[in-house]
């Protein structure tokens, strides 16, 4: 429910008796108003001072006993409330820009200059914080009538807006994919004009954009709007390669790209976890490279899931996504995402249900969910037979894994057991053995147990010549 007052808390009164006692005037500009309007909760507080906002913010620090961060070259200053509210303070200003660079050569300005600088009208609403006129709305640029038309326009000329600053390009889409609204016209055909000027932002900055998109309520609208703009193939190729179908001798597959859309919001219906949405989104990501034609069978993607999980750190490497234990879970899911679904296909054993609990581990359950997104077939049945196929193979895992403890489970029998009974230095005879008594747990051939295990290495070994260390 929106506050009828916004202006009510006691920051903004602070704030006014500040700028009141400089003789200076302020404004809360930006997505706490935006915010405000759309009844979507907003923490973060932008506040434009016609003058100095490091002195405001220095002020205001000084009031409630709080550090203040000062950005000099950037005329800005920042601190958080007791609340925990970030409460950023600006300077009124103009900003005009060179055509290599994103950073703006500034000067100070008036409120509505510092509005016509904002990415977009629903970005530059603003509210007074002085005393004359106190929570009175300053809409310079028609911001409300798009808020109602749930248009995303810039205030000036959108082409000088997006060659100025690029990143403003994916952002308005990214909005568009938030708030589920529509780029104006004017605005779409100018981000396809100025589509590769996106070449001078830093991965980074695009990077979190496309976490935002990603994290939204239907993100497939994000990845249609970067396609269809001319944005797509400069910041994520592998994946506007994934568009078309091709036809031979009558037979076509299916469009891969609006594929992965459907996939990647089937998962967000269903889960918020950032990265099993990447995963959703890259899981196909192969079969550009894996696709192969045969007359009698059709298209093929064979080793998709293989090549597919080797082609995710070279793709969070460039951009700029985290190598670590993301990269890795993500990687994991790609490259089993198809084990579930051939479980489902064919009858159900123990041994393969072991191993892709061994494999899955902690995951398994997320590894699910972006199996059954990925069953998007038109025919309603199809889509039914595979949902309970996948039904039968949760309660067999729920089986196995009380039974025999798999997942994630090490073998009994490690490799400095298997050395320091046979006298052995590493070397590969030590993983094989170590290998067939995993292979032989997974398999059901011997339980999960320490005696089970020391029997079957004692029976290899014996095999093998070795014998133990008396």
């Amino acid at each position: 429910m929106i506050d009828k007052n916004p202006l009510s808390l006691p920051i903004f009164h602070e704030i006014t008796e500040i700028v009141e006692s400089l003789g200076l005037r302020a404004y809360v500009v930006g997505g706490y108003v935006r915010d405000h309007y759309l009844a979507r909760p907003s923490t973060d507080i932008d506040v434009v001072v016609v003058g100095s906002g490091i002195e405001v913010a220095k002020a205001l620090g000084r009031r409630l006993k709080t550090k203040v961060s000062v950005f000099k070259t950037f005329g800005t200053a920042m601190l958080h409330d007791h609340q925990g509210r970030e409460i950023e303070f600006v300077g009124a200003r103009k900003e005009s820009y060179s055509p290599d660079s994103r950073k703006p050569a500034v000067e100070e300005g008036t409120i509505e200059d510092d509005q016509l600088r904002r990415d977009f009208t629903i970005n530059a609403l603003a509210w007074s914080l002085n005393e004359d006129s106190y929570g009175e709305l300053l809409d310079s640029f028609g911001g409300m009538a798009d808020l109602e038309s749930q248009i995303i326009r810039t205030p000036t000329d959108p082409d000088v807006t997006f060659s100025d600053d690029p990143l403003r390009m994916i952002r308005g889409i990214r909005f568009a994919t938030q708030l589920g609204f529509d780029l104006a016209p004017e605005t779409f055909d100018a981000i396809a004009r100025n589509a590769e000027r996106i070449k001078i932002v830093s991965q980074e900055r695009i990077a979190t954009e496309l976490h935002k998109i990603v994290a939204s309520p239907v993100p497939s609208i994000g990845f249609e709007l970067l396609s269809l703009t001319g944005l797509l193939p400069f910041i994520f190729p592998e994946l506007e390669a994934l568009k078309g179908v091709e036809v031979r001798c009558g037979k076509g597959h299916k469009d891969n790209f609006l594929h992965t859309l459907k996939v990647l919001d089937n998962v967000a219906k269903k889960s918020d976890n950032l990265w099993l949405r990447w995963a959703a989104l890259l899981h196909d990501i192969a079969k550009p490279r894996t696709k192969a034609f045969d007359a009698r069978g059709g298209w093929s993607f064979h080793g998709h899931e293989v090549v597919g999980s080797k082609m995710i750190p070279d793709i969070f490497r460039r951009l700029r996504l985290p190598l670590n234990e993301k990269m890795k879970y993500v990687r994991k899911l790609v490259f089993l995402h198809l084990r579930p679904i051939i479980l489902s296909e064919d009858e159900v054993t123990d041994s393969a249900v072991r191993r892709l609990l061994f494999e899955a581990g902690d995951d398994v359950e997320d590894l699910m969910t972006l199996c059954e997104a990925d069953i998007t077939s038109g025919i309603d049945s199809k889509v039914q037979r595979y949902l309970r196929n996948f039904a039968l193979v949760r309660v067999k895992m729920r089986e196995i894994e009380e039974k025999d403890r798999v997942r994630n489970f090490q073998p009994p029998i490690t490799g400095e057991i298997i050395m320091r009974t046979y006298g052995l230095e590493p070397c590969s005879q030590v993983g094989e053995i170590k290998a067939i008594i995993k292979d032989a747990i997974l398999d059901g051939v011997i339980p999960n147990e320490y005696d089970a295990a020391y029997g079957l290495m004692e029976k290899i070994a014996a095999e093998r010549g070795l014998k133990k260390v008396e």
